[in-house]
């Protein structure tokens, strides 16, 4: 029976496999090479290698003589070494990919378009996305504050359909002329090739001063968007307006939406800072270790529609790149959404020669008159075959999964073996014919045009500030602080007065309070009244806040448990129990990468726990919470070390949640002596304290343990469920915004 039952399950889980498997990964099976212990040396043509660690050379056995051209072997592997880097990207150089699926949740799209990719649920399209920054070369660090690229690309039965967006649904420019300005002005200065990955110079500042249909894009760009937590963490956008074309043949603008399961969380900038330099790879390790750790990362589809009939029913352009579709004018609609579940097998093939194009759209989807879009649908392609040549659709990365006939031929890197005697249409054979659209051709939309050939902007999009003002006024005060302290400090960087005065009387346009005060610690203009008014209209969707996860959820968050000799490792262990149904992660921090030793061990004798990391290898930046244990020999080594002290200071003035029990308490007593921040103080009682996400409690026991039931909520006691909440909320702005962290020296 239990047989029969066991082939029964092996049989439906073969069928559901079948029905599931990623049809993107089964072709680069196609690709995939997998060296085994038995696998032998060989050149590129195929010959069996014997030695590839000696030049051939002359010699007399004891003294070296002069190398031999002759040596095929050794010249093919250094002139194979001589040619690997390709150009690298222009902008987006730096960037880290997965793969996963998409799909809808049902036909709810089908009234705006005919696309099977957004209307029919039965599909699971696979997907490959690319995120990167943009400013910086493939060696800058993940951390730096910039934009965030977020492609990706759709590996439809139709199909490649390729979605370049940002993390951020406005663009500095209006229209695709001004791209090499913008990239010029933004990219480290020509003179001396400074600064790397930052905005914080003369040349990008003096660019959006005097081009100020950047000032929406350049408040975003000093929000906290632009140091994202992670890559799971960013939300993404389109950016540009598409269509979506109906069945009826009706058309409708559209913009893509793609929010993420665990919220939209950031950086603070100091930890921003510090992370460039102690983990410059921070983001695509991240993105990696949360697929592994089988936590996937997953975002909502949606999609903001409006009829074409209505295209100029608003004060705004929707068609202008630096302008959002408030949400209170244009909803949200959910249709779908999509996980990344793979990561890459090696960085080169997919994710460095993956290569995007605005212009890749299936039928049912089109373009829109949008100025920007108009010219990233020529660039993109240009630069893809700069890059990898003509035939870079041909790259087991880029290749669609469905059939591809055409007459294209030759160029260099042609794969294909073309077995036809003709490469033209029309032929004799009939071959490799056009399909009607009803077939499931592409076919455009018939759009009317009448104008004049002449270089101009619509009316509409002369106005620069409207937006920028939504922008500052749909901030939190944190995230106003935030600004303003951005704004100071890549101006401060700036070393012309003409570039920052002139920015600083530019920001009176979008508010007074905020301009004075920048002004103020920048050395600028000063206004003295508001330029225009500002009538506070905001738009709820903007803040990050706004964008919470439906419930709150610790899932993939890195809690650093800060140990020494004589910790309590029956707490420690209860609590890690704990943390790991949240899907939380954790990780032992000592004062040596070895074992540490808990109370009641012979050190050198015991079990111990072996410390994933010490104090001085891994810092507090890389956490987004630090718990200390109870253990009266293990705080007194904290106590006199440092370096643990500093950990914990450095994660208050970074707003993070903390937690100790019992003897640990005594860490946070020294660490953040503030007032204002209350600590337990009764040994004896696991009754919680918690106070600006600091979270305490006397004891954290098995009788503990059993009463505190996994739930990430606020309470008098469950030392657990409490600290879990604060995590959940990411950050403690509270300590901020009352001034607590501006006490702690970090």
């Amino acid at each position: 029976m239990a047989e029969g039952l066991t082939t029964i399950t092996s049989h439906l889980k073969s069928a559901v496999s079948s029905l599931t498997d990623d049809a993107k990964i089964k072709d680069l099976e196609r690709n995939i090479v997998k060296p085994t212990s038995s696998s032998q040396m060989t050149t590129d043509y195929g010959a069996k290698v014997s030695d590839t660690d000696h030049w051939l050379s002359i010699s007399n056995g004891s003294d070296v003589g002069p190398a031999l051209l002759e040596d095929q072997i050794a010249r093919e592997k250094i002139t194979r070494f001589d040619h690997e880097r390709i150009p690298e990207r222009v902008v987006h150089a730096r960037g880290a990919g997965a793969h996963g699926y998409f799909r809808v949740f049902d036909d709810r799209a089908s009234k705006y378009t005919f696309a099977p990719v957004l209307t029919d649920a039965s599909r699971r399209t696979p997907i490959f996305i690319r995120f990167s920054t943009v400013q910086g070369s493939r060696g800058s660090a993940d951390t730096v504050r910039d934009v965030r690229g977020f492609a990706m690309k759709m590996y439809t039965a139709e199909g490649n359909w390729d979605i370049v967006s940002n993390n951020i649904p406005v663009f500095f420019i209006q229209d695709a002329i001004k791209f090499p300005d913008f990239v010029h002005a933004v990219k480290p200065e020509p003179q001396n090739e400074v600064p790397q990955a930052q905005t914080a110079h003369n040349n990008f500042w003096d660019f959006v001063g005097l081009q100020p249909e950047s000032a929406h894009m350049v408040m975003w760009a000093m929000s906290d968007r632009a140091i994202p937590r992670s890559y799971r963490m960013m939300q993404g956008f389109g950016v540009n307006t598409f269509t979506l074309i109906n069945a009826k043949g009706e058309r409708h603008f559209v913009k893509f939406h793609y929010i993420p399961e665990l919220g939209v969380h950031s950086l603070v900038w100091d930890e921003a800072l510090k992370l460039g330099g102690q983990d410059p790879d921070f983001h695509r390790k991240d993105l990696e270790e949360a697929i592994k750790a089988g936590c996937p990362p997953k975002w909502t589809f949606a999609i903001q529609v409006i009829p074409e009939k209505d295209e100029h029913n608003f004060e705004f352009d929707i068609l202008d790149a630096t302008k959002v579709w408030p949400t209170d004018l244009v909803p949200l609609e959910e249709i779908g959404e999509f996980v990344l579940n793979k990561t890459v097998d090696e960085y080169f093939p997919e994710t460095e020669q993956v290569a995007f194009c605005t212009s890749h759209i299936v039928p049912g989807i089109g373009f829109s008159d949008d100025p920007l879009l108009q010219g990233r649908n020529f660039s993109y392609f240009d630069t893809q075959i700069s890059r990898l040549g003509v035939n870079w659709e041909q790259l087991p990365i880029n290749r669609p999964v469905c059939p591809v006939f055409n007459n294209n031929r030759d160029g260099r890197m042609q794969h294909r073996i073309h077995k036809s005697t003709v490469n033209y249409f029309p032929n004799r054979e009939n071959e490799v014919n056009p399909v009607p659209p009803a077939e499931g051709g592409f076919t455009e939309y018939m759009q009317k045009v009448i104008g004049l050939k002449q270089r101009v902007r619509g009316a509409k999009f002369q106005e620069h500030y409207n937006q920028a003002q939504m922008f500052w006024n749909s901030m939190t005060p944190h995230e106003k602080q935030h600004i303003i302290n951005a704004f100071a400090f890549e101006l401060s960087h700036c070393d012309d007065e003409r570039v920052y005065k002139r920015y600083t009387t530019l920001l009176n346009q979008i508010d007074f309070d905020l301009a004075t005060t920048v002004a103020r610690k920048v050395n600028g203009v000063a206004p003295d009244k508001p330029v225009r008014q500002n009538p506070g209209k905001k738009d709820g969707y903007l803040s990050q806040l706004s964008l919470a996860p439906k419930s709150p959820i610790i899932a993939t968050r890195r809690v650093a448990i800060l140990v020494a000799d004589g910790f309590n490792e029956a707490e420690v262990t209860a609590v890690r129990a704990m943390f790991a149904i949240g899907k939380a992660t954790t990780w032992i921090i000592g004062p040596r990468r070895s074992k540490i030793f808990s109370a009641g061990q012979q050190i050198g004798t015991g079990s111990g726990l072996v410390a994933d990391h010490s104090f001085e290898d891994q810092r507090s930046t890389m956490f987004d919470a630090v718990y200390v244990p109870s253990g009266a020999e293990h705080a007194k080594t904290l106590l006199k070390t440092g370096r643990a002290i500093h950990w914990v200071r450095e994660a208050f003035a970074h707003c993070k949640a903390i937690g100790a029990v019992g003897e640990g308490v005594h860490v946070l007593h020294k660490a953040i002596d503030v007032p204002g921040v209350n600590l337990f103080t009764s040994p004896d009682s696991d009754n919680v304290v918690s106070s600006y996400g600091v979270v305490t409690t006397g004891k954290y026991d098995l009788t503990s343990a059993a009463t505190d039931v996994f739930k990430i909520a606020p309470g008098p006691k469950g030392f657990v469920s409490n600290f879990a909440y604060e995590i959940s909320k990411h950050r403690c702005y509270e300590r901020e915004l009352d001034g607590l962290t501006d006490a702690i020296a970090y």
